[in-house]
């Protein structure tokens, strides 16, 4: 095996061998006590809070897939893309606009809304809600993709067998894009599963809660190792399900067996419906957040309330995030080279196993994460005691060192799917003149694909420099004392009720989330043969 395809092992391997530490809690400590008190409720929450989730962005996303891709009404092209804005809204920071506005309906707590309040907020019905209004669009993008990729023959021949316009749709079109609409439910369930920020500052103990207070109340590893692994177990079980409900069926139904599918123009009062429930929501999940989050910023900046370290959590923020895409674009590079020079079953397993970590919370990741490190700082201070009688502190435990790795195992997959997808678009021609040319492995990868591979690279380090800024849970765990990011001090902040500190943080997340975003936007597939819509009737 070539040195590449073995190196491109051994960094896969590395990249999800801390995942290994979570099933051996098992194995080696028992089952712990504070793990069978905790788990039974937490279990039911997470079970409850993942239902719910995927059960309401499966019909919000799903509905409004359908609307913009079968029904065409004044503003659709502007609503069909305005619609993934709010993936750029993280949960925590919708609950803390919607906490700073209108309190948590406690009488005891004033409200900045006129005195009104939202009844039942805390609980598992605010916490489904929330994160239903931030993750549909996993559903609602892959299953327009799915819609649009559908063909009008199809269409026209349910509606010759006795079937109406909506009939067919319902018969055909949501039948076709099952695999794309299950797979966005499976997206979404798992970042339900994953969220902390959300469903902490909502008083919802699901498993990260628990996890997170098993880890600084009591610094219980063990109980914490074991609950994680339950919880990887659950987004597992969300990746089963998805491929279930996909079936043995295969689906290759696309528009060149046929013509772009019309959209059916809608007129008076259903126009009006049509557009008017779209704006709503994305007024209530989008445009109010990032209007209040932006005049919270305004008046603290114009009164001084600005707090002190800012400035120093937006470093912070930016140094871990650059610091986390720059080793994942590499981690990511490695891998998928490795696999380019040699192809092989262990190499292709080991480049899925890398990228579990993205199926696997930041909490879990950080637990995970911990005891491997702690085994090497203890290793590297007894050699360099023992050695050179040196006393050095812990190089990777509680340091940014630390937290970066996390962060890499969280987010390789993320990195390596946008490098592999550019990666095999080079012609293997281009390798072959290379290496004839007298170009060793490490030179080809430097002349020849590095130059071609600069957008999946840069693609690959902007996704993971988004994430890393938004990421809550791992940081909350690993980070180092005195460091906060400006997820954490949104996240403090708010459960402070510190409302003024915590927007101008909040607002950066916000907007830098929108990144990708926009980027989605700009690359959005649009139907090939496109016509005018069909007037109703």
């Amino acid at each position: 095996m070539s040195g590449w395809a073995v190196l491109g092992v051994l960094v896969a391997l590395g990249v999800a061998g801390p995942l290994v530490a979570l099933p051996a809690s098992f194995v080696l400590g028992g089952v712990d006590a504070v793990t069978l008190t905790l788990l039974p409720p937490a279990l039911g929450r997470s079970v409850l809070l993942g239902a719910g989730v995927g059960i309401g962005t499966l019909l919000l996303g799903g509905a409004l897939a359908v609307l913009v891709s079968f029904y065409d009404f004044p503003g659709r092209r502007v609503v069909e893309w305005a619609l993934v804005l709010p993936l750029a809204i993280p949960g925590y920071v919708l609950v803390f606009v919607i906490v700073g506005q209108f309190g948590y309906a406690d009488p005891l707590q004033s409200s900045l809304f006129g005195g009104l309040q939202l009844p039942g907020l805390r609980g598992p019905v605010g916490a489904i809600g929330v994160l239903t209004a931030v993750l549909y669009p996993y559903v609602y993008v892959l299953g327009r993709s799915a819609f649009l990729g559908q063909s009008r023959q199809s269409l026209e021949a349910a509606r010759s067998l006795g079937h109406g316009y909506l009939g067919s749709v319902w018969t055909v079109a949501l039948p076709l894009a099952r695999p794309a609409l299950a797979g966005g439910v499976a997206l979404a369930v798992m970042e339900a599963l994953a969220d902390f920020g959300a469903v902490n500052l909502l008083g919802y103990q699901a498993l990260t809660d628990a996890i997170y207070r098993v880890w600084y109340g009591a610094f219980d590893t063990t109980a914490a190792l074991q609950l994680a692994t339950v919880l990887v177990g659950l987004a597992l079980l969300a990746v089963v399900l998805e491929r279930a409900l996909r079936g043995r069926a295969r689906y290759h139904q696309s528009l060149a067996h046929g013509d772009a599918v019309l959209p059916r123009r809608l007129t008076g009062w259903r126009a009006g419906f049509a557009c008017g429930l779209p704006v709503l929501l994305l007024v209530l999940v989008f445009a109010f957040p990032v209007t209040q989050l932006a005049a919270w910023s305004v008046e603290t900046v114009l009164t001084g309330r600005v707090a002190d370290r800012l400035g120093e959590a937006a470093v912070s923020t930016l140094l871990l995030a650059a610091a986390a895409a720059a080793v994942a674009v590499c981690t990511s590079t490695t891998v998928a080279y490795g696999q380019r020079v040699r192809p092989t079953r262990t190499g292709a397993v080991a480049a899925r196993l890398a990228a579990v970590g993205y199926a696997v919370p930041g909490a879990v990741i950080a637990v995970a994460i911990y005891v491997p490190l702690v085994w090497l700082d203890r290793r590297l201070i007894a050699v360099a005691d023992n050695w050179f009688g040196v006393e050095i502190g812990l190089l990777f435990t509680g340091t940014i060192l630390g937290l970066v790795g996390a962060y890499v195992v969280r987010f390789h997959a993320q990195a390596y799917a946008a490098v592999e997808s550019r990666m095999g678009r080079v012609h293997p021609h281009l390798d072959d003149a290379a290496r004839a040319l007298g170009a060793d492995r490490a030179r080809v990868l430097t002349d020849v694909h590095l130059p071609l591979l600069w957008p999946g690279i840069a693609t690959a380090a902007l996704l993971v420099t988004v994430e890393v800024i938004k990421e809550l849970p791992a940081t909350a765990l690993l980070r180092p004392l005195g460091r906060d990011t400006l997820a954490i001090m949104t996240w403090e902040a708010t459960k402070d009720s510190r409302f003024d500190t915590a927007a101008l943080p909040a607002l950066l997340i916000v907007l830098v989330g929108l990144v990708p975003v926009v980027v989605l936007v700009r690359l959005w597939n649009r139907p090939v043969g496109t016509a005018p819509p069909v007037p109703q009737g």
